[in-house]
């Protein structure tokens, strides 16, 4: 593609094309902003997976159409994060359709039961949460929520404004 012998035109389209694909994607992540790579919704986590696969398939892309192919589809995922996140922040409708709603898995100490089987969480991931958060007993912890992103949250403060609570199952 670029020069002979074979190894060295591997070296330095692998180098070149890895180097241009970094530039493309951190411009476009200097554009669409700071939540670019963010895990916000399940669409958030999968376009930054997405965008890593792309990454890789560019770096070693054997022609031009395959490199810009892989180009066009990196942002073609920035723009669809964009008007997705835009459609979430100005259609209650649809944010309620693609968002996954936090789940309360603990309440005042109590596991519940019927919320860790239908999420699919165990005890054991919840206790360790719990370390991490320096919940140092059950009857400190005032709610454990799964959150839409998939991520563990513990509040073990005595009281809890109503705000952090009011969308939680």
């Amino acid at each position: 593609m670029f020069v002979d012998p074979p190894l060295t035109d591997a070296v330095l389209r692998g180098a070149i094309l890895t180097g241009a694909g970094l530039l493309w994607v951190l411009i476009l992540a200097r554009i669409v902003g700071l939540r670019s790579f963010s895990k916000m919704t399940a669409f958030d986590f999968v376009a930054t997976i997405a965008t890593g696969s792309l990454l890789a398939n560019a770096a070693v892309a054997t022609d031009l159409k395959g490199f810009a192919q892989s180009m066009v589809a990196i942002a073609a995922l920035f723009l669809f994060q964009v008007i997705l996140a835009s459609l979430r922040r100005r259609f209650e409708p649809f944010r309620k359709l693609v968002d996954n709603r936090p789940t309360i898995l603990m309440r005042d100490g109590v596991f519940d039961e019927d919320a860790l089987t239908r999420t699919r969480v165990s005890r054991n991931d919840v206790i360790a949460k719990m370390r991490e958060a320096n919940a140092g007993n059950f009857e400190e912890v005032r709610y454990v929520v799964l959150e839409a992103t998939g991520d563990i949250s513990i509040l073990h403060e005595e009281k809890v404004a109503k705000e952090l609570t009011a969308d939680l199952d």
